[in-house]
Protein backbone atom coordinates (compact mmCIF):
# COMPACT_ATOMS: atom_id res chain seq x y z
CA UNK A 1 0.00 0.00 0.00
CA UNK A 2 2.87 2.53 0.83
CA UNK A 3 4.95 1.36 -2.54
CA UNK A 4 1.16 2.46 -4.56
CA UNK A 5 1.00 5.40 -2.27
CA UNK A 6 4.35 6.75 -3.19
CA UNK A 7 4.31 5.72 -6.85
CA UNK A 8 0.86 8.07 -6.92
CA UNK A 9 2.19 10.67 -5.15
CA UNK A 10 5.33 10.57 -7.69
CA UNK A 11 3.03 10.72 -10.80
CA UNK A 12 0.67 13.63 -9.58
CA UNK A 13 3.64 15.66 -8.99
CA UNK A 14 4.89 14.85 -12.18
CA UNK A 15 1.20 15.31 -13.39
CA UNK A 16 1.48 18.77 -12.04
CA UNK A 17 4.81 19.80 -13.16
CA UNK A 18 6.38 20.12 -9.57
CA UNK A 19 9.40 18.09 -11.14
CA UNK A 20 11.67 19.73 -8.06
CA UNK A 21 9.40 18.07 -5.79
CA UNK A 22 9.67 14.74 -7.34
CA UNK A 23 12.98 14.83 -7.42
CA UNK A 24 13.35 15.54 -3.70
CA UNK A 25 10.50 13.60 -2.53
CA UNK A 26 13.16 10.81 -1.03
CA UNK A 27 15.02 12.54 0.76
CA UNK A 28 12.15 14.70 2.92
CA UNK A 29 10.22 11.88 3.15
CA UNK A 30 13.36 10.33 4.90
CA UNK A 31 14.41 13.48 7.03
CA UNK A 32 10.58 13.58 7.92
CA UNK A 33 10.57 9.89 8.77
CA UNK A 34 13.92 10.57 10.82
CA UNK A 35 12.86 14.17 12.64
CA UNK A 36 9.29 12.57 13.28
CA UNK A 37 8.15 15.69 12.07
CA UNK A 38 4.26 16.80 11.27
CA UNK A 39 2.27 16.11 7.66
CA UNK A 40 2.33 19.85 7.75
CA UNK A 41 5.90 20.65 8.34
CA UNK A 42 7.06 17.36 5.36
CA UNK A 43 4.65 19.14 3.12
CA UNK A 44 5.79 22.72 4.14
CA UNK A 45 9.16 21.58 2.89
CA UNK A 46 8.22 19.66 -0.10
CA UNK A 47 6.57 22.83 -1.43
CA UNK A 48 9.60 25.28 -0.24
CA UNK A 49 11.46 23.44 -2.09
CA UNK A 50 9.82 23.48 -5.17
CA UNK A 51 8.69 27.09 -4.87
CA UNK A 52 12.69 27.97 -4.38
CA UNK A 53 13.44 25.63 -7.94
CA UNK A 54 10.85 27.79 -9.97
CA UNK A 55 12.39 30.72 -8.99
CA UNK A 56 15.56 29.93 -9.60
CA UNK A 57 14.02 28.87 -13.06
CA UNK A 58 12.22 32.54 -13.52
CA UNK A 59 15.69 34.61 -12.44
CA UNK A 60 17.84 32.33 -14.89
CA UNK A 61 14.93 33.34 -17.66
CA UNK A 62 14.52 36.76 -17.26
CA UNK A 63 18.20 37.24 -17.07
CA UNK A 64 18.62 35.35 -20.18
CA UNK A 65 15.96 37.17 -21.78
CA UNK A 66 17.95 40.53 -20.59
CA UNK A 67 20.70 39.91 -22.44
CA UNK A 68 22.94 39.92 -19.78
CA UNK A 69 27.13 39.06 -20.86
CA UNK A 70 27.36 38.19 -17.24
CA UNK A 71 26.54 36.80 -14.10
CA UNK A 72 28.21 39.78 -11.82
CA UNK A 73 26.38 40.51 -8.13
CA UNK A 74 27.43 43.34 -5.84
CA UNK A 75 29.02 40.89 -3.25
CA UNK A 76 31.64 40.02 -5.97
CA UNK A 77 32.14 44.31 -6.31
CA UNK A 78 35.37 45.26 -4.39
CA UNK A 79 34.82 48.31 -3.15
CA UNK A 80 38.72 48.47 -1.21
CA UNK A 81 39.89 48.71 -4.56
CA UNK A 82 38.43 52.41 -5.02
CA UNK A 83 38.24 54.02 -1.54
CA UNK A 84 37.11 57.28 -2.94
CA UNK A 85 33.98 55.81 -4.25
CA UNK A 86 31.18 56.66 -2.61
CA UNK A 87 29.92 53.05 -1.07
CA UNK A 88 26.37 54.17 0.15
CA UNK A 89 25.60 56.28 -2.87
CA UNK A 90 26.04 53.04 -4.51
CA UNK A 91 24.33 50.16 -2.11
CA UNK A 92 21.35 52.68 -1.92
CA UNK A 93 21.04 52.10 -5.52
CA UNK A 94 20.01 48.61 -4.78
CA UNK A 95 17.15 49.64 -3.25
CA UNK A 96 15.59 49.67 -6.63
CA UNK A 97 13.11 52.63 -5.94
CA UNK A 98 14.82 54.71 -8.77
CA UNK A 99 13.22 52.52 -11.43
CA UNK A 100 9.33 53.37 -10.21
CA UNK A 101 10.41 56.54 -9.91
CA UNK A 102 11.47 56.82 -13.75
CA UNK A 103 14.96 57.93 -12.70
CA UNK A 104 18.26 57.22 -14.74
CA UNK A 105 21.59 56.14 -13.56
CA UNK A 106 24.95 56.92 -15.33
CA UNK A 107 28.19 55.13 -13.85
CA UNK A 108 30.83 57.08 -15.08
CA UNK A 109 35.12 56.06 -15.34
CA UNK A 110 38.13 55.07 -16.89
CA UNK A 111 37.97 51.43 -18.26
CA UNK A 112 38.32 48.77 -15.79
CA UNK A 113 37.04 50.37 -12.66
CA UNK A 114 33.68 48.24 -12.77
CA UNK A 115 30.73 50.36 -14.11
CA UNK A 116 29.79 47.29 -16.13
CA UNK A 117 30.35 45.02 -13.03
CA UNK A 118 27.80 47.64 -11.09
CA UNK A 119 25.02 47.84 -14.03
CA UNK A 120 25.05 44.34 -14.10
CA UNK A 121 24.43 44.12 -10.66
CA UNK A 122 21.70 46.67 -10.45
CA UNK A 123 20.00 44.05 -13.46
CA UNK A 124 20.05 41.39 -11.72
CA UNK A 125 18.79 42.56 -8.66
CA UNK A 126 15.79 44.08 -10.69
CA UNK A 127 14.87 40.56 -12.40
CA UNK A 128 15.07 38.71 -8.80
CA UNK A 129 11.96 42.39 -8.53
CA UNK A 130 10.32 41.16 -11.04
CA UNK A 131 11.22 44.15 -13.42
CA UNK A 132 11.86 43.43 -17.41
CA UNK A 133 15.14 45.23 -17.92
CA UNK A 134 17.13 44.70 -21.24
CA UNK A 135 21.32 44.79 -21.70
CA UNK A 136 22.79 46.57 -24.52
CA UNK A 137 25.55 48.03 -25.73
CA UNK A 138 26.12 51.69 -27.31
CA UNK A 139 27.12 49.99 -30.54
CA UNK A 140 24.19 47.00 -30.73
CA UNK A 141 21.96 50.13 -29.54
CA UNK A 142 22.57 52.38 -32.56
CA UNK A 143 22.71 49.39 -35.02
CA UNK A 144 19.00 48.15 -33.75
CA UNK A 145 18.03 52.32 -33.73
CA UNK A 146 18.94 52.27 -37.68
CA UNK A 147 16.17 49.17 -38.29
CA UNK A 148 12.85 49.80 -39.36
CA UNK A 149 9.99 49.38 -37.07
CA UNK A 150 12.15 49.91 -34.24
CA UNK A 151 8.67 51.13 -32.47
CA UNK A 152 7.47 48.48 -29.87
CA UNK A 153 11.15 47.03 -28.86
CA UNK A 154 12.35 45.93 -25.44
CA UNK A 155 15.21 48.74 -25.47
CA UNK A 156 12.23 51.17 -25.59
CA UNK A 157 9.84 49.85 -23.56
CA UNK A 158 11.84 48.03 -20.81
CA UNK A 159 11.29 49.34 -17.41
CA UNK A 160 15.44 49.28 -17.23
CA UNK A 161 17.61 49.39 -20.21
CA UNK A 162 21.01 49.40 -19.44
CA UNK A 163 23.23 50.97 -22.26
CA UNK A 164 27.16 50.04 -22.14
CA UNK A 165 30.18 51.48 -23.10
CA UNK A 166 29.10 54.82 -24.38
CA UNK A 167 32.02 57.01 -25.78
CA UNK A 168 34.07 53.63 -27.05
CA UNK A 169 33.22 54.03 -30.34
CA UNK A 170 32.45 57.25 -32.59
CA UNK A 171 29.16 58.35 -33.32
CA UNK A 172 28.23 60.47 -36.62
CA UNK A 173 25.22 63.11 -36.83
CA UNK A 174 22.55 60.42 -37.35
CA UNK A 175 23.74 58.13 -35.14
CA UNK A 176 23.62 60.67 -32.28
CA UNK A 177 20.05 61.62 -33.31
CA UNK A 178 18.88 58.39 -32.77
CA UNK A 179 20.35 57.93 -29.41
CA UNK A 180 18.50 61.34 -29.15
CA UNK A 181 15.20 59.89 -30.09
CA UNK A 182 15.58 57.24 -27.91
CA UNK A 183 16.53 58.69 -24.65
CA UNK A 184 13.30 60.79 -25.42
CA UNK A 185 11.15 58.44 -26.07
CA UNK A 186 11.89 56.79 -22.18
CA UNK A 187 12.06 60.36 -20.58
CA UNK A 188 9.85 60.07 -17.54
CA UNK A 189 8.90 56.84 -18.75
CA UNK A 190 11.35 54.15 -18.09
CA UNK A 191 14.81 54.14 -16.22
CA UNK A 192 17.97 54.02 -18.30
CA UNK A 193 21.59 52.97 -16.70
CA UNK A 194 24.70 54.41 -18.60
CA UNK A 195 28.05 53.54 -18.10
CA UNK A 196 30.33 55.73 -19.97
CA UNK A 197 34.18 56.64 -20.05
CA UNK A 198 33.37 59.95 -21.14
CA UNK A 199 32.92 63.02 -18.98
CA UNK A 200 29.89 65.20 -19.33
CA UNK A 201 32.46 67.88 -20.99
CA UNK A 202 33.24 65.61 -23.89
CA UNK A 203 29.59 64.69 -24.98
CA UNK A 204 29.82 67.90 -27.14
CA UNK A 205 33.05 65.83 -28.95
CA UNK A 206 30.94 62.31 -29.02
CA UNK A 207 28.25 63.28 -30.46
CA UNK A 208 29.34 65.54 -32.88
CA UNK A 209 26.32 68.74 -32.07
CA UNK A 210 26.66 70.61 -28.92
CA UNK A 211 22.89 71.43 -29.62
CA UNK A 212 22.06 67.83 -29.42
CA UNK A 213 24.51 66.71 -27.13
CA UNK A 214 22.86 69.52 -24.61
CA UNK A 215 19.49 68.04 -25.39
CA UNK A 216 20.47 64.35 -24.36
CA UNK A 217 22.08 65.52 -21.50
CA UNK A 218 18.84 67.65 -20.51
CA UNK A 219 16.45 64.36 -20.73
CA UNK A 220 18.93 62.22 -19.15
CA UNK A 221 19.97 64.32 -16.13
CA UNK A 222 16.88 65.66 -14.97
CA UNK A 223 15.67 62.72 -12.66
CA UNK A 224 19.37 60.93 -12.48
CA UNK A 225 21.89 59.24 -9.93
CA UNK A 226 25.48 59.94 -11.08
CA UNK A 227 28.30 57.66 -9.79
CA UNK A 228 31.75 59.04 -10.49
CA UNK A 229 34.12 56.33 -10.27
CA UNK A 230 37.87 56.93 -10.31
CA UNK A 231 41.08 54.71 -10.19
CA UNK A 232 42.60 52.51 -11.66
CA UNK A 233 42.00 49.37 -13.82
CA UNK A 234 40.62 46.03 -11.80
CA UNK A 235 41.43 44.01 -14.47
CA UNK A 236 44.99 45.13 -14.69
CA UNK A 237 45.43 44.57 -11.23
CA UNK A 238 47.39 41.46 -11.49
CA UNK A 239 49.23 42.63 -14.48
CA UNK A 240 52.85 41.70 -14.87
CA UNK A 241 53.12 45.71 -15.18
CA UNK A 242 51.37 46.40 -11.87
CA UNK A 243 54.13 47.31 -10.38
CA UNK A 244 54.05 50.77 -12.62
CA UNK A 245 49.99 51.28 -12.49
CA UNK A 246 50.08 50.06 -8.35
CA UNK A 247 53.38 51.54 -6.99
CA UNK A 248 53.87 49.91 -2.88
CA UNK A 249 53.57 53.03 -0.55
CA UNK A 250 56.91 54.94 -1.25
CA UNK A 251 57.19 54.50 -4.76
CA UNK A 252 56.99 56.42 -7.92
CA UNK A 253 53.11 57.28 -8.24
CA UNK A 254 53.71 59.81 -11.42
CA UNK A 255 51.65 56.82 -13.60
CA UNK A 256 47.89 57.98 -12.11
CA UNK A 257 46.01 57.93 -15.30
CA UNK A 258 45.43 54.93 -17.58
CA UNK A 259 45.55 55.66 -21.07
CA UNK A 260 41.85 55.70 -22.24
Amino acid sequence: MEQLTYERLQENLQRLKLSRAAEVLDTIVSQSENSGGSYLSFLDHLLEEEVAAKERKRINTAMKIAGLPAAKTIEEYDFSFHPQLDKKAVMELFDLTFIPKHENVIFLGPPGVGKTHLAISLAIKACWHGFKVYFTTMNTLISKLKESQSKGKAYLNSPLVIVDEMGYLPVDSREAYLFFQFISCRYEKNSTIITSNKSFTDWQELFGDPVIATAILDRLLHHCKIINIKGHSYRLKEHAFNQKLFPPKGGDETMNVLPG
